[in-house]
């Protein structure tokens, strides 16, 4: 597939009903393991027919010539409603205002299972939705298939994607000690009770097959590996959740997390017929903001008549090296302040999931998330999730691997793919612009070395590689970080 080459890669999804989100029942739980007479990748569809085009259209995708054929098949707009999360009805596992008590009351009286934060992100990506139609951290069928196929059975039979594990892992100690018990209390690291985790289950964490099915590599020095799973327990604990509070950190940045149910009544307030999501974890240059608003062009070319764009930073764990989200979300602010991007058609939140940095396998797990917060276009850059690999000095994974997976990942037939154009510093210009390599030496490629170079030494980026404002964030980061070291 060429980078260059921004087209769609997957039919427009079929017109749906809103549907009312309220919690998946505990007998809705996805305990199935797969059947072994049916392929693993046979998507959620209702007829025979409408298989055998999905499935054809997911083949059409793996090359160039069949994406053309795709995007001719996406210019119809959807119609009646945002696209129907996954397992269609949008999970929300806080307990009741008229539960609260009773549960908070329950939970003091369990056995407790202390959390650390990515534990604590984690419950809150699920509490609210973004794994749906998970109901909790995953029992072993689930996470076996998580592991092994990225996807899950739904009961019906059909297919929802889910490729990474969310899992929570208790050490040998806390596992003898919870012999015999059904339930057990969540506590956050701030010492408070979180959630009851009901109905649960205990496993082995083979650690080795883990990392090595979701990195490709049991290559020391994988940061969420080094993070979360080196000195995590030998047992995994799934089973329901029922979360006591809506989760907060208290760091300022609270009204920017958006609940996938916010998300599509904000959605739905400004009568948005398309939303297109597009996830990142560094700040926003011109070259970005190019993509987003070329992006939108389109989209409005192809007849939908207000497409909203979900800007997503990542807020969960990130590597040392990445930019804090809170400087992120300041240049975000300053980007949208300098009209580089339009309040009016962008929302800015933040998805509260940790970051794994595993390439091809995470982000169908990104892709998958947005379905539930209403997107239906998703922005796949170079290297989705990727990094350098840890010890041979390569980049990690194959660049174009992330979005040749998403165009036939099971589970993610509804979404449309927008491959990233590539974009760089046009010196004849002096402005962001699609690279065209008929003229390559007029280009100028920033990389985020060369970006932070610039911003360590206070030395000012090519006019028009980004707003002045957001420029100034990122300087005042990085000599308050010199200063520090």
């Amino acid at each position: 597939m060429d980078a260059t080459a921004a087209s769609f890669v997957r039919a427009a999804p079929v017109a749906t009903t809103p549907t009312k989100q309220s919690a998946v029942s505990s007998d809705k739980r996805l305990s199935a393991a797969p059947s072994l007479t049916t392929p693993f990748f046979i998507s959620p569809l209702s007829t025979k027919s409408q298989s055998r085009q999905r499935f054809a259209s997911a083949k059409l995708a793996i090359n160039s010539s069949a994406a053309t054929s795709a995007a001719s098949m996406a210019t119809a707009p959807r119609t009646g409603g945002l696209i129907e999360p996954d397992g269609g009805v949008l999970v929300d596992l806080h307990v009741s205002e008229q539960e609260k008590d009773s549960k908070k009351a329950e939970a003091a009286t369990l056995p407790k299972i202390q959390l650390v934060l990515v534990d604590l992100q984690w419950v809150h990506t699920v509490a609210e939705g973004w794994a749906s139609p998970l109901t909790g951290f995953m029992r072993q069928n689930e996470y076996l298939q998580s592991l092994h196929f990225n996807c899950l059975r739904l009961p019906d039979g059909t297919f929802t994607n889910m490729s990474l594990p969310i899992v929570l892992a208790i050490d040998d100690e806390k596992k003898q000690s919870l012999s015999g018990v059904n339930a057990v209390t969540l506590v956050g690291p701030d010492g408070n009770d979180v959630a009851i985790l009901r109905n649960i289950e205990i496993y082995k964490h083979n650690k080795e097959e883990r990392i090595a099915r979701t990195w490709g590599t049991t290559a020391p020095g994988l940061p969420y590996v080094d993070e979360a799973i080196a000195n995590a327990g030998n047992w995994l604990i799934g089973g329901d959740l029922e979360v006591l509070e809506r989760i907060k950190y208290n760091d300022g940045l609270d009204h920017y997390r958006l609940s996938p149910a916010e998300l599509r009544a904000e959605f739905e307030r400004r009568e948005a017929d398309a939303v297109f999501a597009f996830q990142l974890r560094n700040p926003v240059h011109n070259g970005h903001a190019l993509l987003m608003t070329d992006t939108r062009r389109r989209l409005l070319e192809m007849g939908y008549k207000n497409p909203i764009l979900l800007l997503h930073p990542l807020g969960g764990y990130t590597k040392a090296d990445d930019v804090p989200l809170e400087w992120r979300m300041k240049q975000h602010d300053e980007v949208l302040a300098a009209g580089v991007l339009d309040p009016a058609t962008t929302v800015v939140a933040i998805f509260p999931s940790p970051m794994h940095y595993a390439g091809p396998t995470e982000v169908q797990w990104h892709a998958k998330a947005r379905i539930n917060a209403g997107a239906d276009f998703y922005i796949v850059g170079r290297d989705p999730a990727g990094m350098g690999h840890p010890t041979a000095g390569r980049d990690l994974y194959d660049a174009n691997h992330g979005k040749m997976v998403l165009s036939m990942a099971p589970g993610l037939e509804k979404l449309n793919i927008l491959p990233f154009r590539v974009a760089a510093y046009d010196k004849t210009q002096s402005q962001m612009a699609f690279f065209d390599p008929s003229r390559a030496q007029d280009f100028l490629f920033i990389s985020g070395t060369k970006m932070r170079n610039f911003a360590k030494s206070n030395e000012l980026p090519p006019d028009g590689f980004m707003c002045p404002g957001g420029w100034q964030v990122l300087v005042d980061y990085y000599q308050g970080l010199q200063k520090l070291e």
